[in-house]
């Protein structure tokens, strides 16, 4: 019994882990999100510093 239990958990888990990897590239890829991205890739770039307030 705990062996197919096992067994279940981990097919199970494997496929749950799998769906949100996918879920996750799909969203990374998405051709909407490309701009967030791009932005998101210059900000080390830009000469502003961290605003501090005096």
């Amino acid at each position: 019994m705990y062996e197919a239990l096992s067994s279940f958990a981990q097919t199970g888990g494997l496929v749950y882990f799998f769906l949100i990897f996918l879920g996750a590239l799909a969203y990374a890829v998405w051709p909407k999100n490309q701009s967030t991205f791009d932005a998101a890739a210059r900000l080390p770039l830009e000469d502003e510093g961290p605003v501090h307030d005096k």
